[in-house]
C-alpha cells in the first residue's frame, strides 16, 4: 500500500517543493504545494490525524483517556502510544494526531468509533485604507450614536490562526477606555522565547499560544540559519501581526507605510475587539507553513478558550480533500456548531476557475479586491515623454533608459537569461508577455541580478496596482504604456535618460472595487452546489502592523525595518470579513455564525464607486458569482440586512448525507441531537435545499424547485416584504409565495424556487438574482445554475 492510499476515503497529504533563486547574498523563496505518491515501507512514520467526531465525554481527560486506550490498540505499549501521541483534541471535538506508520494508520481506520484517518497535511498562507472605503470610519466627530467600529466590539474576542503576533505593535495596546476582559474568556498568555505573558498580553491581546509539535515532527527542527522564528508566539514571518492588525487593530493615527505613502489613521474593523492569537503557521525557507495537526489543536484550544469569531489565512490548493479529511473543515464545523463564527480565505489561484480554496458551507470563503487609493508614479524620459504608472517609490531615480534585450537573452527577463551585462545606473524595461515571465517578482530577481537601478514592468492592465513593498523599485504600466515606452527607445538616436517618482498617494481617482486578478475563483470543485466564494473585502496594498525587525520583502538582502507593510492577497482580505463579523456578534449577540454570514452576503454591493457593475480582475469583463460570491462586503448595510436565512443543523444533516456519510457517522460527528438521520426522507432533498443564502443549481436539466426560509431581523416586526427576479438567461424563474408577510406572531417564512430551462444547453453556466424588498431592505440573494439539458432535450425532441 502506498502512502498516498486511502483509509475510509482518506488522502494523504503532498509535500512542499522550494526553488531558490539566489541573488548574491539575496534569496528569493517560490513555495509550490504539489501532491505525491510516496512508496513507503510501514516502518516509515508520519504524523496522522485520528478524527472521532464530537466530544460526548464532557470531560477532556476522560476524552484523553478514551483516545489513548484507542491508539494504544497499534502499539504493543501504552508507553509507546503516548510517546507517539501529539495532541489530543478533547474540547472542539474528538480526536488526535499521533506519529504512525501506514500498517497503524489502516488499522485505526478500521475501528468503529472512528471516522477518518488522514495524513496531516501542510496548508500555506494566502499572502487602513480600506476601512474608510467600506464605510466605517473611526472618527466619532462628536456623533451621537458614535459609528458601529467605536459602538461595538468591546465584548467580542476574535482569534487569529496565523503566524504569531508582535506584541510591541502600536496596534496591539490597550487603550485607556477598555473594559475588563468578558468574563467568558476561558483561554490564556502562553509565554516562550522574547514573549513574557506579565508583559505582553493585556485587555487588548488577552490570548497567545503556539502549535509547533506537528511542524518539528514533520519537517524537523526550526532551522534558525535560514528561517529566525521565536518558539513563543511571538511573529517573525509578519504575516499574523499583519492580519490581526486588519481585523481588530487598535486606532493609532499618523501612520504611513514605506517611504511615507498611505499616511493616514490606522484601525482593525473592530478595534474595541479582544485578540486571541493562535500560532499555527512557521518558517520554512520564508514561507509560511501551517500543519494540521496544529490547524487542529488551535481549533479545539480557541473552542474551549471561548473566541466568538476565527480567522484563518490559510489553505490547500486544488484538488480538494473530502470535507472530513481536512483539518480546516472538521474545525470550523464543530466551532460552527457552538456558535463560532469562521472566516477562511479563499486562494490565490486565479483568475482561472475552479480554484477557490475553503469551500465548507459552514465557514465564509473570501475574495479580494481593490480599495479606491493608488499610488502613481510618473516616468519623464528624456524631459518631454511622459507616463504615469504605479509604484512604491520613495525618492527621485535618474538613469539611462534601456531594453531588456540589452541585458537578458531574447529580452526575458528572468535569472537565467541574463547576458552578464552589468546595468548600473541603469533602467529596464521588461514585459510580461517575453518569456512569458509570470510573476514580477522574477522580473526583479532578474534586475537586481544585472544591477539595475530600477525596473519598469509591462503586463496585463489588470495587474497595474503597487501590491507589495519592493526590493528594487519597480513601476507596473500597462502593456500599451510599455510599448509606446519600447517605440521611444527604438527611434531615439540617443540613449534615453528616465526620470521616475516619487510616489504619491490619491485616494478616489481609481474605480474601485475590482476583484484582484490572483483572487480564487469558483464554481467549488468539491461541493459545485454551493457557490463559494461568499464574499469579497479588499486584499490589494492593504496597509497594516508589521514586525520592526522583519524587513518588509523577508529577503535576506533586506535590511530596512518598517512598522506598518503593504501586503496583499486574500490572506488580507479575510480579516476584514473577521472585522465586520465582530461588529455583527457584538450588535446582534443573539445572530448565529449563519445569519451573520446571510447578513454579509445578502446585503453585498455589486457596483463600484462609479455605479458600474464591479470589473473582473484578470480580465476586462463584469464580475459573475464565481468571482465574488454574494458581492462587495458592506459593513454598515450588513448591520441592518432585514432578512437572514439560518442555516440550522438539519441542514448540515442533509448536507452531510448528501455526501456519503452514513447516519451513524453523521450521529457521531454532530452535538446530540434527536432527530439526526440519513433515511430515505432526505432522498428527495439536495444540497442546492440547503438554506444558504445564495442558490446554486449545478446541473438543470429538467424542471426543479427548491425552498429557502428566511427570518425577519429588522426593527419592524409587521412588515411586508415583494419579490423581484433576475432570471439567468435560458431559464424560467418562478417563486411562490410572492409576497411574504411578517408580524409579531410570524417572524419566519419559507419560500419555494422552481427552475425550468427554456433554451438547450450541453454545459453553460448563467446567472441571476432573487431580490425582497419591503422598501427599505434589499435582500438578494445570487442565482448561479449550471444548463446541462442538451442531450436530453434533443432527444424528446428526435423521439417526438
Amino acid at each position: 500500500m502506498s502512502e498516498a492510499s486511502s483509509y475510509s476515503g482518506t488522502r494523504v497529504s503532498g509535500c512542499i517543493t522550494s526553488m531558490a533563486i539566489f541573488l548574491g547574498g539575496i534569496s528569493l523563496s517560490f513555495t509550490l504545494l504539489i501532491h505525491s505518491s510516496v512508496h513507503a515501507t510501514t516502518s516509515i512514520s508520519h504524523v496522522y490525524v485520528v478524527y472521532l467526531g464530537a466530544n460526548r465525554l464532557n470531560n477532556a481527560a476522560l476524552a484523553s483517556n478514551h483516545q489513548l486506550h484507542l491508539l494504544s490498540k497499534v502499539f504493543t505499549s501504552k508507553v509507546d502510544a503516548e510517546r507517539s501521541m501529539l495532541y489530543s483534541y478533547s474540547y472542539g471535538f474528538s480526536g488526535f494526531s499521533a506519529k504512525l506508520n501506514s500498517t497503524q494508520a489502516a488499522s485505526l481506520a478500521k475501528m468503529d468509533q472512528v471516522i477518518t484517518v488522514f495524513k496531516s497535511k501542510s496548508f500555506k498562507l494566502h499572502t487602513t485604507r480600506s476601512w474608510d472605503f467600506l464605510g466605517l470610519t473611526g472618527d466619532n466627530g462628536g456623533r451621537t450614536p458614535p459609528p458601529p467600529q467605536l459602538a461595538y466590539g468591546s465584548d467580542v474576542i476574535v482569534g487569529i490562526f496565523d503566524t504569531g503576533i508582535w506584541p510591541e505593535s502600536k496596534s496591539f495596546r490597550e487603550s485607556a477606555e477598555a473594559k475588563p476582559i468578558p468574563s467568558s474568556w476561558n483561554g490564556k498568555c502562553v509565554g516562550g522565547e522574547d514573549f513574557d505573558p506579565s508583559v505582553h498580553c493585556n485587555r487588548k491581546l488577552i490570548g497567545a499560544r503556539f502549535y509547533i509539535k506537528g511542524f518539528e515532527q514533520t519537517y524537523g527542527p526550526i532551522d534558525r540559519t535560514r528561517d529566525p522564528e521565536y518558539r513563543s508566539p511571538r511573529d517573525y514571518l509578519g504575516h499574523g501581526t499583519h492580519t490581526a492588525s486588519i481585523a481588530v487593530g487598535s486606532v493609532v493615527h499618523n501612520v504611513s507605510g514605506f517611504s511615507g505613502l498611505g499616511h493616514g489613521t490606522a484601525r482593525g474593523g473592530a478595534p474595541s475587539a479582544r485578540l486571541a492569537v493562535f500560532k499555527t503557521c512557521w518558517g520554512k525557507d520564508l514561507e509560511g507553513v501551517c500543519t494540521e495537526a496544529d490547524i487542529l489543536a488551535a481549533f479545539d484550544d480557541a473552542v474551549h478558550d471561548g473566541v466568538h469569531v476565527i480567522s484563518a489565512s490559510f489553505g490547500l490548493s486544488p484538488p480538494l480533500y473530502p470535507f472530513f479529511e481536512s483539518s480546516a473543515d472538521i474545525g470550523s464545523f464543530h466551532a460552527a456548531e457552538r456558535g463560532i463564527s469562521v472566516v477562511f480565505s479563499g486562494g490565490n489561484d486565479g483568475p482561472d476557475p475552479g480554484v477557490v480554496q475553503n469551500v465548507a458551507p459552514w465557514a465564509i470563503s473570501v475574495a479580494a479586491s481593490t480599495v479606491d487609493r493608488s499610488f502613481p508614479t510618473r516616468i519623464v524620459i528624456d524631459g518631454n515623454f511622459t507616463l504615469t504608472g504605479q509604484s512604491l517609490i520613495s525618492q527621485e531615480i535618474t538613469g539611462t533608459l534601456a531594453a531588456a534585450t540589452t541585458y537578458f537573452n531574447g529580452g526575458v527577463c528572468k535569472w537565467e537569461n541574463w547576458l552578464k551585462n552589468l546595468a548600473t545606473d541603469t533602467i529596464i524595461l521588461c514585459f510580461s508577455t517575453l518569456g512569458p515571465v509570470q510573476f514580477i517578482e522574477e522580473a526583479q530577481a532578474a534586475a537586481i541580478r544585472a544591477n539595475a537601478s530600477a525596473l519598469i514592468f509591462a503586463a496585463s492592465p489588470t495587474k497595474q496596482l503597487a501590491e507589495e513593498v519592493d526590493m528594487i523599485p519597480t513601476v507596473r504600466v500597462d502593456i500599451l504604456h510599455g510599448t509606446r515606452i519600447r517605440n521611444y527607445l527604438a527611434h531615439s538616436p540617443t540613449v534615453p535618460v528616465a526620470k521616475i517618482g516619487p510616489s504619491k498617494t490619491v485616494i478616489g481617482e481609481i474605480t474601485a472595487p475590482s476583484v484582484a486578478y490572483f483572487s480564487s475563483r469558483g464554481p467549488s470543485s468539491l461541493s459545485p452546489d454551493i457557490l463559494k466564494p461568499d464574499i469579497t473585502a479588499p486584499g490589494i496594498g492593504i496597509l497594516s502592523a508589521w514586525p520592526p525587525k522583519t524587513p518588509p520583502t523577508l529577503l535576506p538582502g533586506d535590511h530596512r525595518s518598517i512598522e506598518w507593510n503593504f501586503q496583499s492577497g486574500t490572506s488580507m482580505s479575510c480579516p476584514h470579513v473577521a472585522g465586520v463579523m465582530a461588529l455583527l456578534q457584538s450588535a446582534h449577540p443573539d445572530w448565529s455564525p449563519a445569519a451573520i454570514r446571510s447578513s454579509i452576503m445578502t446585503t453585498a454591493d455589486m457596483r463600484d464607486t462609479s455605479n458600474d457593475l464591479i470589473l473582473s480582475g484578470g480580465s476586462m469583463k463584469s464580475i459573475d458569482p464565481f468571482d465574488t460570491g454574494a458581492g462587495h462586503i458592506n459593513p454598515l448595510k450588513a448591520m441592518d440586512p432585514g432578512l437572514v436565512y439560518s442555516t440550522r443543523t438539519e441542514d448540515y444533516v442533509l448536507f452531510l448525507c448528501n455526501i456519503g456519510y452514513t447516519d451513524q457517522q453523521v450521529k457521531s460527528m454532530i452535538l446530540p441531537f434527536d432527530s439526526v438521520t440519513c433515511l430515505p426522507s432526505h432522498s428527495y432533498r439536495t444540497n442546492a435545499d440547503l438554506n444558504y443564502p445564495s442558490i446554486t443549481i449545478p446541473s438543470l436539466k429538467f424542471t426543479r424547485t427548491i425552498k429557502r426560509t428566511v427570518s425577519n431581523v429588522g426593527t419592524n416586526k409587521n412588515t411586508v416584504y415583494f419579490v423581484d427576479i433576475i432570471k439567468p438567461a435560458g431559464v424560467e424563474v418562478a417563486i411562490w409565495p410572492r409576497i411574504l408577510v411578517f408580524s409579531r406572531c410570524q417572524q419566519e417564512h419559507s419560500y419555494y424556487v422552481t427552475f425550468k430551462p427554456t433554451k438547450i444547453h450541453s454545459g453553460r453556466y448563467v446567472f441571476g438574482d432573487i431580490i425582497w424588498t419591503d422598501g427599505i431592505h434589499r435582500v438578494r440573494s445570487p442565482l448561479v445554475v449550471f444548463l446541462s439539458n442538451g442531450g436530453i432535450l434533443q432527444a424528446v425532441k428526435k423521439n417526438m
